[in-house]
Formats: C-alpha cells, structure tokens, sequence
C-alpha cells in the first residue's frame, strides 16, 4: 500500500473555527463593557466621582427596578434595602428615557429610609 503524500493543507475549517471562537469573544466582550441591564444615563456637564462602596439601583427604559442586579419592585425594593447600613453610599444609575414620576417614587423610598449618600450616575455631555 502506497499513501499518498499532502500537497496542501486544507486550512478552511481551520478558518471556520477561529471566525465563531472571534463571534464569541466579541458578543460576550460586549456584555460585560457595558453590563447586563441597558440603562442610557442621562448627561450632565460635570463628572462626577464614582463611589467606592455603595448600593446599585438601576431603572431600566420600561420602569423596572434592580438592586444590586436583582429584579425588584417597589414594595420588595423596602424589604430588601432593609438589610443595609444607612450610611452606605445608593448610586442610582437611571435610563434617561424613564418617566420622573417612577424616578422620584424610587428616590422618595430610598430618603425615606433613612439613606443620606444618594447620588445619581450620568454621562459627560458633549460641550457644543
């Protein structure tokens, strides 16, 4: 029995391989630049310092609630910022496109428990 000797290699499944392996890499590297819960934050002309240890509240564009990435309601919301020193820093990271009216119920609960570091995260606005 002969064998017969390679001429060429054949690299095209080689290539199909690497181009889902890159599709991957760069679907997941975008979800964690910009997080799991898309909020568009509102913009302001002075950036602010991002506190270090605090309690995260997002509002998403639909008016739902997460703390700390956990789905919440207002009522559950009470329960859960219970369990939390006063003193702890509420970053509020909201969607820009949100009606005031669910922003302020979510801030009125937060004052109303006691929490004196409320600050709310936004995007530097493009000067013009």
């Amino acid at each position: 029995m002969d064998e017969k000797e390679f001429d060429q290699l054949n690299i095209i499944p080689l290539v199909d391989v690497m181009l889902v392996v890159l599709a991957i890499v760069l679907t997941t590297s975008t979800f964690i630049a910009k997080g799991v819960i898309p909020v568009d934050l509102p913009r302001a002309s002075h950036n602010h310092e991002e506190l270090q240890k605090s309690v995260l509240l997002e509002l998403d564009r639909q008016g739902g609630i997460y703390l700390d990435g956990k789905a919440a309601s207002l009522s559950t919301l009470a329960q859960r910022l219970g369990g939390f020193d006063r003193k702890m820093a509420v970053l509020i990271r909201s969607d820009r496109e949100l009606q005031l009216q669910s922003f302020i119920d979510v801030l009125d609960l937060v004052k109303g428990m006691g929490f004196t570091k409320v600050s709310v995260q936004t995007d530097k606005a493009e000067r013009r």
